[in-house]
């Protein structure tokens, strides 16, 4: 019930964020390019108390050119090494929380953010969490940047198979106390932990 309740204190928050001007202005409609998935998860704080559902909505487009057959090199040119990457494609990829989450050191209050990217191919690559909401993934002007909450450091590793489809997940620890989220496309795997903050 406790979590019932958050998750439609949350959605009023939703409803009314574009009265308190959080979220951009509409913009001219553009056509999607690729098709789109909300993900959920309740995710259980330490002890498997505080639990927390978490959301995240995300483009996912696919290794194949949306206009033919070839197969597109994913990491370090369609999507290029040290560059803001919108983590997906057309709108801005959105995550809620209806609790604080903490990434390391870092605390994300409960609300609604946009993730983005920065892939580094001989450095750490980081997630982008950003304040702002509403906006198309692209550009990533210094206006935008200058609403980072935070970047926190992804784990990278490499897969055995060929993921041709950008996909995301949000899967909860084992025992409760967190969860972690994971990002795969071509053989590369993106990963950071979290917790749920007592």
């Amino acid at each position: 019930m406790k979590s019932r309740t958050g998750w439609m204190m949350l959605a009023t928050v939703l409803l009314a964020l574009p009265l308190m001007g959080q979220i951009a202005p509409p913009a001219a409609p553009r056509p999607r390019v690729s098709p789109h998935e909300t993900i959920n998860a309740i995710v259980a704080g330490t002890y498997q108390a505080n639990p927390v559902r978490m959301t995240i909505i995300y483009g996912r487009p696919y290794s194949k050119e949306p206009r033919g057959e070839a197969l597109r090199k994913i990491w370090g040119t369609l999507v290029p090494w040290g560059q803001v990457w919108r983590l997906g494609s057309d709108e801005a990829t959105i995550m809620i929380t209806e609790k604080p989450l903490l990434f390391g050191t870092t605390e994300v209050p409960a609300g609604v953010y946009t993730l983005y990217m920065q892939p580094e191919q001989t450095g750490t690559s980081k997630l982008i969490i950003n304040k702002k909401v509403g906006q198309w993934g692209i550009p990533y002007p210094d206006d935008l940047k200058a609403q980072e909450l935070a970047r926190v450091d992804l784990k990278k590793e490499t897969l055995n198979t060929q993921v041709d489809q950008f996909t995301m997940a949000i899967v909860p620890k084992q025992g409760g106390g967190g969860g972690t989220i994971k990002l795969w496309w071509e053989t590369t795997q993106y990963s950071v932990d979290f917790t749920v903050k007592p």
